[in-house]
């Protein structure tokens, strides 16, 4: 009986917990197409992170909770987006894209620098603060 009240403890706390984590983030990434990409990413006045991923690659979707928190922490120093280079090709022809996912800062809306893999946050920190 103990056992079962810390079992049903447990799955309630599972249940609920990823939905209060999801109303708290006010500053998600925000996924964008290869037609958003020169005014959201080449004509932006602050530094840009783009996050190139695949739906299908097991880094990039362990890299998405991240970045989403990284967008919350940063706030309105830094854009941060994701495109899906599946569905955006011509981005990743443009850029090199070799392997996902590979994040790209840009400045003035130039690329200026870039990673491939996963990474933890405070990497990517370091990555956006260097």
């Amino acid at each position: 009986s103990r056992r079962n009240s810390l079992f049903i403890t447990f799955s309630v706390i599972r249940i609920i917990g990823p939905f209060r984590d999801k109303r708290r983030m006010s500053m998600p990434s925000e996924l964008i197409q290869s037609r958003d990409f020169p005014s959201v990413v080449l004509q932006s006045e602050k530094p840009v992170l783009v996050d190139f991923f695949a739906s299908w690659c097991g880094p990039c979707k362990s890299l998405s909770p991240i970045i989403d928190e990284l967008a919350d922490e940063m706030g309105d120093s830094v854009r941060i987006c994701k495109i899906d280079v599946d569905k955006n090709r011509d981005m990743a022809n443009k850029y090199g894209i070799m392997s996902v996912p590979t994040i790209m800062l840009f400045r003035g809306g130039k690329p200026v620098k870039s990673m491939a893999g996963l990474r933890k946050k405070e990497e990517l920190r370091g990555f956006l603060e260097s």
